[in-house]
C-alpha cells in the first residue's frame, strides 16, 4: 500500500492522534538528584527540562492533544507544564492534561506502564483518537512523530514501535528487537542478558525506544487483555509488546537523521554520569542537539530574567566564561569559567574558578572555590574556600561520586535542607 505522504496527509494523521507521555518514573539511577523531582522534571541544557522535548516533538509534529502520566513527586513537574505548557486552546481541541496516578479503576497506584494507561481508559476513550503515541517522558532527542504516522499508516501496521541501534554490550538495558527484511517485528525480548546482534552486525542491537503507536481500537483490546492477566506484569516491553507481535501486525520504525540511514541524536540521561556529559556536549561547537535550530525549537517555561552578567576585569580577577553555556540571571563575579554549562540565576563569587561542570538553577557559589567535573543541584549555596572535584576521597566523605568520577552535590549534603519546589 503506497500512502500520500503530503503535509496535509500527515497534519490529519496527527490531528487524529493522541500522544500519552509516560512521566512518573523517579530514575533512581540519577540518584540524588530525583530525591525530590521526578526524573522528567531534571533540568537540563541550561533552562529547560527533561519533559519540554517529549513535549516539544509532540507540538513541531503538530499532536497538540497531548496527556501527560505523573505519579512520583510530581509537584514540580506539574507547576512546570502548568507554567509552560499552557498556551495551548482548549476551544480548538488543543491540551496538555495531567493525568496523575488516582486509582481510577483499580485501588492501586499505576502498577506498570501499561497499568497507566489501562487506569486512564475512560479519558482516552472521550477523546476518541484514531492512534494513541505512547511516548516516555525521560529522553532527549528531536523526532518527528508525523513522520512516524505516516509509516504506521503505509505499512497497514497495527503496531509501531520507534527503534535505535545501541551498542551490542549496552543493549541488555533495553528491549531488543528482531525483525525481518520489511521490518516486521519477530521477537522482542525485554532486556536480556544476552542480546542478539543486528544480522551483519555483530556489535550493534536493534532496540526500542520506549515510542509505540496503537491503533485506538487494538491498544484498548491489549490492555484489557493484560489487566485480566493475573501473572502480568502490566508493561509494554515485558508483556504488551511480546505478546502482541505473534497476532498483529507489529513493525518497527528506525530512527535516523532525515533523508539518511544515519543514527539520529538520541540521549537516555539515565545516570549521573550519562545526565554530565549530555549537558556538557551542549557546549560544543557543533553539537549533535542543537539548540538554536528555530527549524524545531524546544519550548518550557520561560522565567524572565535579566541577561547573564560578568564583573571586573582585573589581571588576577576577571569575569570570565569560555567554552561555556551561560543562562539569563547569571553573574559571574571575578571568577573564571571554563567549560561549563550554567542554568539560570547562578551566582559565581571573586577568585573562583569552575571547570567541567553542570551548574543547575539559583545555585550561589562563594570566594576562592574550585569546583571540577561536577554537578551543583538546584538551590546549593557553596561555602567560600569549596573544593570539589580535585579529591575523590575528601568528595566521597560528603557528596556523591559517580563510577566515572563526577561529583554530584545536593543542598542536602551541605547540611543545607531546603524544601521548596526542585
Amino acid at each position: 500500500m503506497k500512502t500520500d505522504k503530503s503535509p496535509r496527509f500527515i497534519s490529519n494523521l496527527t490531528r487524529n492522534t493522541l500522544a500519552l507521555i509516560m512521566a512518573g518514573g523517579r530514575g533512581e539511577r540519577l540518584k540524588q538528584l530525583t530525591q525530590w523531582r521526578a526524573k522528567p522534571a531534571v533540568p537540563f541544557g541550561g533552562k529547560f527540562r527533561i519533559i519540554d522535548f517529549p513535549l516539544s516533538n509532540c507540538i513541531n509534529s503538530g499532536i497538540r492533544r497531548i496527556g501527560v502520566l505523573t505519579q512520583y513527586k510530581s509537584h514540580s513537574l506539574n507547576l512546570h507544564i502548568q507554567r509552560g505548557w499552557g498556551y495551548l486552546r482548549g476551544e480548538f481541541g488543543e491540551f496538555v492534561e495531567l493525568l496523575p496516578a488516582q486509582q481510577r479503576i483499580a485501588s492501586s497506584w499505576y502498577a506498570g506502564t501499561a497499568d497507566s494507561i489501562y487506569q486512564n481508559l475512560d479519558i482516552i476513550r472521550a477523546h476518541s483518537p484514531e492512534y494513541v503515541l505512547i511516548l516516555a517522558g525521560d529522553h532527549i532527542y528531536k523526532m518527528d512523530y508525523g513522520e512516524m504516522l505516516a509509516k504506521h499508516v503505509e505499512s497497514e501496521a497495527d503496531i509501531t514501535v520507534g527503534c535505535i541501534t545501541v551498542a551490542l554490550n549496552m543493549a541488555s538495558a533495553f528491549g531488543v528487537i528482531g525483525v525481518d527484511e520489511d521490518s516486521r517485528i519477530n521477537s522482542f525480548i525485554e532486556k536480556p542478558d544476552n542480546p542478539q546482534p543486528i544480522p551483519g552486525k555483530d556489535d550493534e542491537a536493534l532496540c526500542s525506544m520506549g515510542i509505540y503507536i496503537f491503533n485506538t481500537d487494538l491498544l484498548f483490546e491489549l490492555l484489557i487483555r493484560d489487566a485480566d492477566t493475573a501473572d502480568s506484569s502490566h508493561d509494554f516491553g515485558k508483556d504488551i509488546i511480546p505478546y502482541a507481535i505473534t497476532k498483529y501486525r507489529a513493525f518497527a520504525y528506525p530512527f535516523t537523521q532525515t533523508k539518511s540511514s544515519i543514527q539520529a541524536y538520541w540521549r537516555d540521561v539515565g545516570t549521573v554520569d550519562a545526565f554530565w556529559a549530555a549537558n556538557l556536549e551542549l557546549i560544543g561547537i557543533t553539537p549533535e542537539l542543537n539548540l538554536y535550530d528555530d527549524q524545531w525549537p524546544i519550548w518550557t517555561s520561560q522565567e524572565q530574567l535579566p541577561p547573564a552578567k560578568f564583573i571586573f576585569d582585573d589581571d588576577d580577577r576577571r569575569g570570565m566564561a569560555v567554552d561555556s553555556m551561560v543562562s539569563g540571571g547569571c553573574i559571574i563575579s571575578g571568577a573564571h569559567i571554563c567549560h561549563s554549562l550554567l542554568f539560570s540565576n547562578v551566582t559565581v563569587d571573586n577568585y573562583t574558578t569552575i571547570d567541567s561542570s553542570v551548574i543547575l538553577p539559583d545555585v550561589s557559589i562563594g570566594k576562592n572555590c574550585v569546583i571540577s567535573h561536577a554537578i551543583i543541584d538546584k538551590g546549593c549555596e557553596i561555602p567560600d574556600g569549596t573544593i570539589i572535584g580535585k579529591n575523590e576521597e575528601d568528595d566521597k566523605q560528603r557528596f556523591y561520586v559517580s563510577p566515572g568520577g563526577i561529583v554530584l552535590v545536593t543542598p542536602e549534603m551541605l547540611g543545607q535542607v531546603i524544601h521548596y519546589v526542585r
